[in-house]
């Protein structure tokens, strides 16, 4: 069975993230952006502003879940 993968921009937008770190399947809000702004705030989630708009750029996201991830044992 193949499974499709979504290709992601290198700068992506609030949805994208959201659908990025299946904010859906892991959050019981139904107000995702309000996840988003935590992620923000209290985890540092990288982001730029290109004429007022929020971006999330790709390689940042991916190295904060890098440095976001709990080694196991």
């Amino acid at each position: 069975m193949k499974t499709e993968t979504k290709i992601y921009p290198d700068l992506m937008t609030e949805q994208e993230v959201v659908e990025y770190l299946r904010i859906s399947e892991v959050s019981k809000s139904t107000n995702y952006h309000n996840v988003i702004e935590h992620l923000k705030k209290m985890r540092d989630l990288p982001r730029i502003h290109i004429s007022r708009k929020t971006l999330y750029p790709l390689e940042a996201v991916r190295g904060w879940i890098r440095k976001q991830t709990i080694p196991g044992r």
